[in-house]
């Protein structure tokens, strides 16, 4: 059986993203179907492309009439599917309903293939939070249920059982392990790094770590706590309020800016951190549930975390603490005596998710898929 993964988006080396599909594919070709990745990509001389296994597929040109392409022209595609008889098509969505993907997929389905897609984030329409932003919600909003119709099943990391009138596919984040490496003993004495790791946006509620290490240092504590941020702002008014918050709270010196690094450079930074920083304010986005993939990455890593949402997969494990989703400041001594009186070691948390590996999560999507037939 063959099967394609389509991305609607390029990759950058400091995104986690392409960590993520890269395993997902991985992973679908140990579970027994031979997949290929399909990306769109824009080329170091502006060309705009659909990639198979970061082969051209097909050049759009360049500009803005072949950045415009890339919203209806799937012909390459459907015509790869049919030409290479692949018979499973996985799509990760990239909030992009309209009646030309709608013909495509269709299309697809009539070749006798089986389609599923991945909502990574849902529900996300709280995410939207500029003009063109909710310009392009809208144009979703408008043909995401009649592009749900002909899917057989969605993929969500969420508890829906149905979303956009369609069935789902319940799975978790998973784990490349071969990829994360395990973090060493931070050694830290007489102080307390924390780290979180993200394409920062408001919904992360890094500004309550940040009012918390201002009430903190009211306190005059004896125990310094650094904050280190990984990773770059995705709106610049976030960006803006998060850098006032400090200047006005006078911490500049214990929070850390590292912009988007990887590899050896991030691993250096974790092995120096003693507890991580996970999604603070899903609530500001409509999220109660989900299992993102930042979690799980934490605990693969061996390293303790504080989150607010509600993640079924770690919400009893003794080596995370509980934030409120609300807006009050995150407690900082909370996270101090949690440093000082617990701990964990890196290679129990580790092993603690071993059933969250990506072979295990795409092996549920494989089998459920089987499964399905083509009616709703």
């Amino acid at each position: 059986m063959k099967g394609l993964f389509l991305v609607f988006h390029g990759f950058s080396a400091s995104n986690g993203i392409i960590k993520k599909v890269i395993a997902q594919v991985k992973a679908l070709n140990v579970a027994g179907i031979e997949t290929s990745l399909c990306n769109y990509s824009v080329q170091e001389n502006g060309d705009r492309c659909w990639l198979v296994d970061n082969k051209i597929l097909s050049n759009l040109g360049s500009g803005l009439i072949a950045k415009i392409k890339k919203r209806f022209c799937y012909t390459s595609i459907y015509q790869h599917i049919t030409r290479n008889n692949i018979s499973f098509l996985y799509v990760r969505y990239d909030h992009n309903a309209s009646p030309f993907l709608i013909r495509f997929i269709k299309q697809v389905k009539l070749s006798g293939a089986k389609v599923v897609m991945e909502i990574p984030t849902y529900p996300y329409d709280n995410e939207y939070v500029g003009f063109f932003d909710k310009v392009n919600l809208f144009v979703d909003r408008c043909f995401r249920k009649r592009l749900a119709q002909h899917l057989d099943a969605i993929v969500t990391f969420s508890n829906e059982k149905i979303i956009f009138g369609q069935r789902t596919i319940r799975i978790s984040n998973g784990i490349d392990f071969s990829t994360i490496s395990l973090k060493k003993e931070s050694g830290n004495e007489n102080e307390i790094h924390l780290i979180g790791v993200a394409e920062i946006h408001y919904w992360h509620g890094f500004d309550r770590v940040i009012t918390g290490l201002i009430e903190y240092y009211k306190s005059a504590p004896k125990c310094n706590v650094y904050f280190h941020i990984v990773g770059s702002f995705a709106e610049k008014a976030e960006e803006i309020r998060v850098h006032n918050l400090i200047i006005d709270g006078s911490i500049a010196q214990y929070i850390i800016f590292h912009g988007s690094i990887y590899g050896a450079e991030l691993e250096q930074i974790f092995n120096v951190s003693d507890f991580a920083i996970g999604s603070l304010a899903r609530h500001r986005s409509g999220i109660t549930h989900i299992k993102t993939l930042k979690n799980r990455e934490y605990a693969a890593r061996g390293i303790p975390f504080v989150y607010s949402e509600t993640d079924d997969d770690f919400d009893s494990m003794p080596y995370i603490l509980k934030a409120k989703a609300d807006e009050t400041p995150i407690d900082i001594y909370r996270i101090v005596r949690f440093c000082k009186e617990e701990h964990y070691a890196a290679e129990d948390i580790r092993k603690s998710i071993e059933h969250l590996s990506w072979e295990k999560q795409m092996k549920k999507v494989v089998e459920q898929a089987k499964l399905l037939s083509h009616d709703v």
